[in-house]
């Protein structure tokens, strides 16, 4: 992939301060994919979004990812520490059958499409706007709902307001499909923790983890240009121009000055 620049990480970063977590996982995602637009990025599926947001992040920070983890075993609550490989989280796409995700389950026959982050935002402001009607509420419903593609139901066409009341058993089937279809859509750690050997099961957020690294990395390099800025009188594009390693040896030299 084609690595963006520090001018243009740092305009992520300063837009994404006044940003949360939709908002921020977007702004990365345009990062790993310039030039693509806004729809594009929102519709593309869960575990593809991703896989691209670990290819940014190798390509920014390598591979080896450290996570801390507190042990679930309330007696325990150990920190555990271990590493991660972000080229191969970063390598589960989506793979999905030929003809689609279709569906077969009583009298009904569906087609879906994978959830893009597009369908998320529009399940959460749906589901808080109508909290008094109990079909609605069911998140994993609406989501189905907005991700048909064609519904048949006892050999005719079904209606939007079926469509929008699909049977428990047909949203089983479609998880699962989709499950099996994109695995990368919801990454979950199991470790096992090595003082009491409880499991201890967490999601791994790759938009909220990389958005954490590009914080500080940015903080870190506008100290740099603070410090070079008042030692030599360079401008901020001119000393992000220069190569880590170039920057570094100048705050070298300043430190022994």
């Amino acid at each position: 992939m084609t690595v963006t620049g520090p001018t243009e990480l740092l305009a992520t970063w300063e837009a994404g301060l006044a940003r949360q977590g939709s908002g921020r996982a977007l702004l990365l995602h345009r990062a790993a994919r310039p030039g693509a637009d806004t729809d594009a990025l929102l519709s593309v599926p869960l575990g593809e979004r991703a896989a691209d947001l670990f290819a940014l992040r190798r390509a920014l920070f390598g591979d080896r990812m450290q996570v801390t983890l507190d042990c679930a075993d309330a007696e325990c609550g150990a920190a555990m520490e271990f590493d991660l490989d972000a080229g191969e989280l970063g390598a589960v796409r989506p793979v999905v059958p030929e003809g689609g995700l279709r569906v077969t389950e009583g009298d009904w026959v569906v087609e879906f499409r994978l959830p893009g982050a597009a369908d998320l935002a529009a399940v959460a402001t749906e589901a808080t706007a109508v909290t008094d009607a109990t079909d609605a509420t069911d998140a994993r419903r609406l989501l189905a709902a907005r991700c048909v593609v064609s519904a048949v139901r006892g050999g005719r066409v079904a209606t939007a307001a079926e469509v929008r009341r699909l049977p428990g058993r047909v949203l089983k089937r479609f998880a699962e499909a989709a499950e099996a279809a994109d695995p990368g859509a919801e990454l979950t750690l199991a470790i096992a923790c090595p003082e009491c050997g409880a499991a201890t099961s967490a999601e791994l957020d790759i938009a909220a983890y990389l958005w954490t690294e590009l914080d500080a990395w940015a903080r870190e390099v506008l100290l740099d240009v603070h410090l070079l800025a008042s030692a030599y009188g360079w401008s901020e594009p001119e000393i992000l121009a220069l190569s880590p390693q170039r920057r570094r040896y100048y705050l070298e030299l300043c430190a022994d000055a």
